[in-house]
């Protein structure tokens, strides 16, 4: 063997990669992520926290829900509010039920990724991304209806703006009740985007969603599960 061609089959491989085309190209197109382990997992941290934080903005909501149906369902003959006779916000209605779906798939989205579990009818980030997006709209058409929304009879003031009756507690409630719903929205399309990018940039749309696997362990969709490489 001539001495250049002995040099160059003696050369290190790259650290970044834990495959070279030098000895198996038919592994390499199974890499690891080539971003550092600790990012990675940085990322998914921060994940399930705001997957935490979702959950308890959905439990608060659903509570403010809960309070103002109670309200318009018992209303006293002698309120004001749409002169006495009972009623029930659409909208409110929707967003309780939003919120207790999203207490629901937070709390399982969290779970799957801290503890790295791998389910069978929901486990890539397909499915999570699926999932993120139906919450998106329905924390949308409800956070943005309410902001439209008015108490009858004075169809003239807003959900999104009633400074001017404060003095009263159902309007804190509604003020505060819109607030949760707009947060809850946002990070909602937080998760969404961070869970696309990082589906985007390591092409894993298809691969379990706590992102964190050995490709080099089995192919995925097989009998055995992935093997997790971020402790």
């Amino acid at each position: 063997m001539p001495h250049d061609s002995f040099r160059q089959a003696r050369r290190p491989l790259p650290r970044a990669y834990p495959c070279s085309t030098y000895k198996a190209p038919h592994i390499c197109k199974h890499t690891l992520l080539s971003h550092p382990l600790h990012t990675t997992a940085m990322i998914h941290f921060v994940r399930v926290f705001v997957y935490f934080l979702l959950f308890l903005f959905s439990v608060v909501l659903m509570a403010l829900c809960a309070v103002r149906l109670h309200y318009t369902t018992h209303l006293s003959p002698r309120d004001p509010l749409n002169g006495g006779h009972r009623f029930y916000d659409h909208i409110v209605v929707e967003l309780l039920i939003t919120s207790i779906i999203t207490i629901f798939w937070s709390a399982f989205i969290a779970r799957t990724i801290h503890g790295r579990h791998e389910h069978r009818r929901m486990n890539t980030f397909t499915a999570e991304l699926v999932g993120l997006f139906i919450l998106f709209l329905l924390w949308l058409i409800g956070a943005a209806v309410a902001t439209h929304t008015s108490n009858p009879p004075d169809v003239y003031v807003r959900w999104g703006n009633l400074s001017s009756c404060w003095t009263y507690s159902t309007c804190r409630i509604l003020t505060v009740l819109l607030a949760f719903a707009w947060l809850g929205w946002i990070l909602v399309l937080a998760l969404l985007m961070m869970s696309l990018l990082f589906a985007i940039a390591n092409k894993a749309f298809h691969d379990p969603m706590h992102g964190r696997w050995d490709r080099r362990a089995t192919n995925y969709g097989g009998d055995l599960s992935m093997r997790n490489i971020v402790r």
